[in-house]
């Protein structure tokens, strides 16, 4: 045997060797790793609209953890009122220049960082250069889900 078939051989046994671990890897009898929790996690959400025009944009987990949610797709930012813990729904883009607004709980308002336009808690403007309240949508708190509508 020559040094060229003996490699061949190494090499055709190295694969075949790891072929049954390939295999077991793609078999649909492996375990199922999915979380046993009964609250869905970010990428489990439904965010169709349902009839009721209502939609999902995040857990309840989720919006309490970071203290807010924003979804661009949607042009919403969700918090919940630290006085009251009810949420709050409003347009994540300021009214100035579309930037998109973040909640400040230190300041207790929804700050613009790109021109320093600033909103209250109702999306009233307490101060410049935005002009316009930023919109509000109902929100409500539906099996661990925060649901917005925005029409």
């Amino acid at each position: 045997m020559n040094r060229r078939q003996f490699l061949t051989w190494v090499g055709i046994g190295g694969i075949a060797s790891y072929l049954p671990v390939a295999i077991a890897a793609c078999s649909s009898d492996s375990p199922n790793t999915t979380s046993t929790t009964s609250e869905p996690t970010e990428e489990e959400i439904d965010t169709t609209p349902r009839p009721d025009g209502f939609f999902a944009v995040s857990t309840i987990a989720q919006l309490d953890e970071d203290g807010q949610i924003g979804k661009k797709e949607v042009d919403v930012i969700v918090i919940r009122d630290p006085e009251t813990s009810e949420l709050i729904a409003l347009q994540s883009r300021c009214t100035h220049q579309g930037c998109t607004v973040k909640w400040d709980l230190d300041n207790n308002k929804f700050a613009c960082p790109c021109h320093g336009s600033a909103y209250n808690k109702k999306g009233e403007v307490v101060s410049g250069p935005a002009e316009k309240p930023l919109e509000i949508y109902e929100v409500k708190e539906e099996e661990g889900l925060v649901l917005v509508k925005t029409t």
